[in-house]
């Protein structure tokens, strides 16, 4: 049998990010439309890049002369961070260890997440309420 940690190895874009709050409604914390990609490499670790479609470019054109608002509206729509990752293979959990981020409060954290995996699908969630729930399609190889 193949361990989670194998099968979670590899690329995979965001089929959808979405929150049940208190009350049970769903929030899409970037959108229903939320687009991004999570890299799971075989030496333990990864990287987590998701974003909100539609945001507005920098009126300068430059990726460091926007204004504070610019600034800020990216920001707020893109989440960022990486590092290692521990698999749990008899609760089927994952942990991410937060070594860089775009939020510096999650810098040092660790997240665990419960992961399952059918066919290409990946989902991750908190196993918390309110719940936050990731869904992820395996990439194929790209051919370059």
């Amino acid at each position: 049998m193949t361990t989670l940690k194998e099968q979670i190895v590899g690329v995979w874009s965001l089929v959808s990010f979405k929150d049940r709050d208190e009350n049970g409604n769903t929030v899409y914390p970037l959108g229903e439309d939320a687009t991004g990609f999570i890299m799971y490499h075989p030496e333990g670790y990864m990287s987590a890049q998701l974003m909100k479609q539609g945001r507005p470019h920098y009126q300068s054109g430059h990726m460091l002369t926007g204004t504070t608002e610019e600034m800020a509206e990216a920001a707020h729509g893109y989440l960022a961070y990486g590092g290692k990752f521990h698999v749990n293979e008899v609760e089927r959990t994952l942990t991410h260890h937060m070594d860089v981020s775009m939020n510096p409060t999650w810098l040092g954290q660790q997240q665990p997440r419960i992961a399952s995996i059918e066919g290409d699908i990946l989902t991750i969630h908190n196993g918390l309420n309110p719940i936050q729930k990731l869904v992820w399609k395996r990439v194929k190889a790209y051919q370059f």
